[in-house]
């Protein structure tokens, strides 16, 4: 507004003086947080947990004590597809609060030209050349606050997209991790059943003994043929399974699908996690939360802007000034300049309901962007408290198939025994051999249920994620000068 002040003009002050406590003022609803009782959180989980000071969630996966998962996880962290997008829409936001906070500051324009004329008929005559410049400058005073609301719903929009970025951030570290298990669980199920094979081979071979020595029937040869043949065919599904599974761990760290078999060549056991967890309490977990971070300030961004639509029921005050300048030479371009300033009102008075139709609409937005806190709330209080409850019953599974599994070590030892003596049946022994392999892939889905509990208990509670890479609201005040 400099050349506008260099302008000796009688209005211009007047207008100014006017405007300038109307520029105050900001139509619409302020934004205040909802609070816990609003809210409805419960002051505790219904469910028995550790409900202490809560556990630091910072790289929650090396608290698994696997180094290729966290090995896996880092490098997702850096190629995933997924990722690389939620940075793309967090770019976007952060051009559109630029964007709206472009319409606070006033916009500046110049020009500069030459032309010439030469004379067509008549006295052989020179051409007569001529310069210009030309400086033009406009502003909408937000007099109702319209402008001002827009970037506070930019502003909040801009959070709420890092929020979201560090949702989908999380989700991927814990489906790298889920994965992972999964692989692990797969690859246990395998030698289990090729183990149960190698054991069904030697019965199916010891009751073609006792068939050839007359001491059995050749029922006996036939029911091992047939439970070592059934044992079999699980194999190919569990190594179809195992390649999906390796297949979706590559394309998770933004590669091929078969970039990471010969890194599950060898074996690993199923990661084991701590023994346990604090949780804290609701609302420590309402903080910590991304996806609700996200819904809050996606209620806060609606809420502004039904100041954006109320604004447009007042009136629009423009003010602008412009300075020419023009000679025939361009020394003297300057010796001249001409300048002028102007102020324009303009108020809608009929557009057929339009604009309070637009109000009710961005309330209406308001309500269910409030709707949708208090549901991801819900959710999210949701998600622990069954991470809780299935950890609780992976542990105990795990107790119990343990025993069981001994058990049935036992059982198949002294089954095998006995058969070969001739104290018992084969129908005994089929038995038992049966429940080994049971116990043994009950046990491996145990410990594999007990990883992904607790994986799916740290997401639940946040995810960890480092609060550096989301927006502030001082970084988002300061976006468009950061460019």
């Amino acid at each position: 507004m400099r050349i506008l002040a260099r302008v000796k003009a009688a209005h211009g002050p007047i207008v100014l003086a006017l405007a300038l406590p109307l520029a105050a003022c900001a139509v619409g609803p302020d934004y205040h947080p909802s609070t816990a009782a609003e809210l409805r959180v419960p002051p505790a989980y219904s469910v028995p947990s550790d409900q202490g000071g809560a556990e630091d969630l910072a790289r929650w996966w090396a608290k698994l004590d696997d180094p290729m998962l966290a090995d896996l996880v880092e490098r997702g962290r850096a190629a995933n597809l997924d990722i690389a997008r939620a940075v793309t829409r967090l770019g976007q936001a952060r051009e559109a609060l630029v964007q709206a906070r472009s319409a606070l500051l006033p916009t500046v324009s110049a020009s500069g030209g030459y032309s010439r004329s030469e004379p067509i008929a008549g006295p052989a005559l020179g051409g007569v050349g001529s310069f210009s410049l030309g400086a033009d400058v406009s502003y909408q005073l937000d007099l109702f606050g319209g402008n001002r609301r827009g970037v506070e719903a930019a502003s909040a929009q801009y959070q709420a997209s890092g929020f979201d970025y560090a949702t989908v951030l999380t989700s991927v570290e814990a489906e790298i991790a889920r994965n992972y298990v999964i692989a692990r669980l797969q690859q246990a199920q395998l030698a289990n059943a090729r183990e149960s094979l190698a054991i069904q081979d030697d019965t199916l071979e010891i009751a073609g003994f006792r068939v050839q020595a007359g001491l059995v029937s050749s029922l006996d040869a036939e029911q091992a043929r047939s439970q070592r043949a059934q044992t079999a065919a699980t194999i190919p599904t569990i190594e179809t399974n195992l390649n999906a599974t390796i297949s979706r761990l590559g394309v998770l760290l933004g590669q091929a699908p078969g970039a990471l078999k010969s890194e599950f060549e060898a074996a690993r056991p199923i990661p084991r996690g701590p023994a346990g967890i604090a949780v804290g309490i609701p609302a420590d977990t309402l903080r910590r939360r991304p996806d609700v971070r996200a819904a809050e300030r996606t209620l806060a961004a609606a809420t502004a802007q039904i100041g954006v639509s109320e604004a447009r029921l007042y009136p629009a005050l423009s003010i602008g000034g412009s300075l020419t300048s023009g000679a025939p030479s361009i020394g003297s371009i300057l010796d001249v300049i001409s300048g002028r300033l102007f102020a324009t009102l303009a108020q809608t008075i009929f557009d057929a309901g339009r604009t309070r139709a637009q109000i009710r609409s961005s309330k209406a937005a308001a309500e269910g962007a409030f709707l949708n806190y208090r549901q991801t709330v819900l959710l999210a209080l949701e998600d622990v408290e069954n991470a809780i409850a299935a950890l609780r019953s992976a542990e105990q599974r795990e107790r119990e198939f343990g025993i069981a599994l001994e058990a049935a070590t036992n059982s198949a030892v002294l089954s095998r025994s006995q058969y070969r003596s001739g104290l018992t049946d084969f129908t005994t022994l089929n038995n038992a051999e049966s429940q080994l392999l049971s116990a043994r892939n009950g046990l491996s889905q145990a410990q594999a249920d007990q990883a992904t509990a607790l994986i799916q208990l740290y997401l639940a509670l946040g995810g960890g994620w480092d609060a550096s890479i989301t927006p502030t609201a001082d970084t988002a005040a300061t976006a468009p000068q950061d460019r």
